[in-house]
């Protein structure tokens, strides 16, 4: 056995060892464990139900740990038992490599140096997604991959695709949704979630039109990745962005996050104001349990200031929701004429505002509109002049 003495060391320094999943790739499974046993003999191959020769080439790697599936349950499953695996044997971390022969085990030491510098990072190798027989369809999902990553955690990475991973097995998730291809971008986007840097690291990839085998089926697995991120957008927008929100606020403080995020934010005064505008204009509006998903996806699609936009869609918190219903029924009863007396006391129910739910409705998309606008102008004006006034000091001090 060729092993690289000083990497085999460092891969059991750190307790690391590596995942190889495989399914039907008998063309380059052997040359893919030969290469990784240069570096460490701690290999874990899941042999997820292959019907092909896998079982016959196995055979001669019978020191290293093997893990068997029956039948094909997916890679998702495959890396799940993997990991089982190695935190049973008591490693800390786990390099996945795919048995299709795309990766280079000459990569592992990169990822134990980059290890060394981000103990609790999870590494995702970045390939060369442009390079001569790349097939176009990857080059696709990898940049549709990569947009919703952002979408869903803020982060931008080059590559989110790659199987060719370190995961720090006693930091990520525990429990996962998915068991298929698409559990690689849940495990990542989920890892985020969790406060877990997710970074790329640049390592070669060979594509060999003549050997390679995929096992992606374009319409199922997109459409199960396409339901994932339909899933994990609804929790970022319900949960995960106004969690990181209040986190934000609640360290910074309202006064620092306010000079932070509005008056020494980069963007200009009207993106200011208009995502201000639209903040105040969702908040007040009867979209009751879809503000936060409706102000979020607009201020993405209009290409405002989430930060800003979110925080004044709060101008509907619990003090200020009885003013917003009184005056939205005072105002909807001027263009809403209704047989049921409109009650405009304290003693206004729930039930008193469905018997006028017609005023209701008018009279906050018309309150709406109106703070809105106010809002909008208000601020421009304001920002415009603090901005003159800094500007002015600034000339001053020279």
């Amino acid at each position: 056995m060729n092993t690289s003495f000083s990497e085999a060391k460092r891969m059991d320094q750190h307790k690391v060892c590596v995942i190889i999943p495989t399914y039907n790739n008998h063309k380059t499974l052997k040359r893919v464990i030969d290469s990784v046993l240069q570096y460490t003999s701690a290999i874990i191959i899941v042999n997820d139900g292959s019907t092909d020769s896998t079982v016959e080439i196995l055979k001669e790697y019978s020191s290293l740990v093997q893990v068997h599936h029956p039948k094909n349950s997916g890679k998702g499953l495959a890396l799940r038992n993997g990991f089982k695996k190695a935190l049973a044997l008591e490693y800390n971390y786990a390099i996945t490599i795919d048995s299709d022969g795309q990766h280079f085990a000459s990569d592992i030491p990169s990822f134990l140096n980059n290890l060394e510098t981000n103990p609790d990072a999870l590494l995702i190798g970045s390939r060369n997604m442009v390079q001569e027989n790349v097939p176009k369809k990857s080059s696709f999902g990898n940049k549709f991959s990569n947009f919703w990553f952002w979408f869903e955690t803020g982060n931008k990475l080059e590559d989110t695709q790659s199987g060719f991973r370190l995961y720090p097995l006693r930091k990520i998730p525990v429990h996962y949704f998915t068991n298929k291809f698409e559990f690689e971008i849940e495990v990542i986007v989920r890892s985020a979630w969790k406060d877990i840097p997710v970074k790329n690291i640049p390592v070669q990839v060979l594509y060999d039109p003549k050997e390679r085998v995929s096992h992606f089926r374009p319409f199922k697995d997109f459409t199960r990745i396409s339901i994932l991120n339909t899933v994990l957008v609804i929790i970022a927008l319900v949960y995960i962005k106004p969690r990181d929100f209040f986190r934000k606020l609640k360290k910074k403080g309202l006064k620092q996050f306010f000079l932070e995020n509005v008056l020494e934010s980069n963007d200009s005064n009207t993106r200011k104001s208009a995502s201000i505008a639209l903040g105040v204009f969702i908040g007040i509006c009867p979209f009751w349990g879809f503000q936060t998903i409706l102000v979020l996806f607009l201020a993405v699609l209009l290409k405002l200031n989430k930060a800003i936009a979110f925080a004044f869609s709060n101008i509907s918190f619990p003090p200020f929701i009885p003013f917003i219903i009184y005056a939205s029924l005072k105002i909807g009863s001027y263009f809403i004429s209704s047989s049921k007396p409109l009650i405009l006391n304290t003693d206004m129910t729930f039930d008193d505002i469905q018997k006028n739910i017609a005023q209701y409705l008018v009279g906050s998309f018309i309150l709406a509109t109106f703070m809105a606008v106010l809002f909008g102008l208000t601020s421009y004006l304001l920002l415009t002049l603090a901005g003159n006034l800094k500007h002015k000091k600034q000339l001053h001090a020279k």
